[in-house]
């Protein structure tokens, strides 16, 4: 392949701005075809974004010779199906996050890849953008000295009106909010410090606003002896609602938001602040690097084992593996 010619299957709302515009910017990539059941939602997306081509059913897109590579961007419960049935027709796969239902399914994915040796990327963004290379960077170069814990806070509010989203459905979602915006934190972890060793947690419902737990908390040991603490509150006040994340070293600290745009590195009670531009489309950098991998230019930017770890924390923490 000299060009990637991609089909999203689920273009919605998260395809609008932060992924779907990327595929025509980067180099050797181009947007072909859009997928949604809605007619005439998948028909004024396409007029919208310059699309000649749309479906409103998954395998005629799939089976489109001129697409060579599938973004799948739907909720997690089609994820699984929609993969396997791109790799039967021999096409490359992005899939957003959380990669799947569960850790099960994720790993059935993976192994389906190897298996029709096809290529699969997850679509953890965060790790090709410039403020998270940096952090990396910085663990790598021991700015902050040995890493010795790692602490993260994350407390939302809740808004009325959203308890029947797909989201807040585990049956759609895999579980609640936790299962929407925590894989971007551990993935972040993943990238951070390895695989993770020990992992401990639970997660409950204490507000009852919706089916799904609106409460976690987490302890993973990583190697060297980094612990990481985390806290995921989605029924917060207002005025308690928290975006950090802590890295503790020998030396001082490194301090985030993985939402927001903190970026502060803190040596011998010296602060900086670190500054970078802002993003227009957040998974342009990744999609670059998938782009790239897809024509066997660079490895791999998140290996579906990438995405199975990140799963498999989840069912940890959640009371499920």
């Amino acid at each position: 392949m000299k060009k990637i010619s991609w089909g999203i299957i689920g273009c919605g709302d998260v395809t609008e701005v932060k992924s779907g515009p990327a595929f025509n910017l980067v180099a050797n990539s181009e947007l072909v075809a859009v997928m949604r059941r809605d007619e005439n939602k998948a028909e004024d997306y396409a007029r919208r974004h310059g699309i000649l081509k749309w479906y409103t059913d998954a395998g005629e897109l799939i089976n489109d010779p001129e697409v060579n590579a599938i973004y799948i961007a739907t909720p997690p419960a089609y994820h699984e199906a929609y993969t396997l049935q791109a790799f039967e027709a021999g096409k490359a796969v992005y899939v957003e996050k959380p990669m799947a239902l569960d850790s099960i399914e994720a790993a059935r994915m993976s192994k389906a890849a190897e298996k029709n040796e096809v290529k699969i990327s997850v679509a953890h963004y965060r790790r090709a953008q410039p403020r998270f290379i940096k952090i990396l960077e910085l663990i790598k170069e021991k700015v902050v000295g040995d890493i010795l814990s790692v602490n993260l806070q994350f407390r939302q509010a809740y808004l009325p009106g959203t308890e029947n989203t797909w989201r807040t459905n585990p049956a759609i979602s895999g579980g609640g909010l936790f299962h929407d915006l925590a894989p971007h934190q551990l993935d972040l972890m993943l990238y951070f410090f390895g695989p993770p060793l020990e992992i401990s947690g639970s997660s409950i419902n204490r507000a009852n606003l919706y089916e799904a737990d609106d409460y976690a908390n987490a302890e993973i040991l990583f190697s060297k002896n980094i612990l990481f603490k985390g806290v995921w509150d989605f029924n917060a006040r207002l005025e308690d609602e928290k975006d950090i994340c802590q890295i503790e070293g020998s030396k001082g600290l490194i301090r985030f938001a993985v939402f927001g745009s903190l970026c502060e590195v803190v040596i011998n009670g010296q602060s900086k602040l670190l500054e970078f531009d802002e993003l227009k489309h957040v998974q342009q950098p990744m999609i670059e690097q998938v782009v790239k991998y897809f024509l066997d230019e660079v490895i791999n930017p998140c290996p579906g084992g990438d995405g199975v770890e990140v799963m498999r924390m989840i069912d940890r923490i959640c009371g499920k593996g």
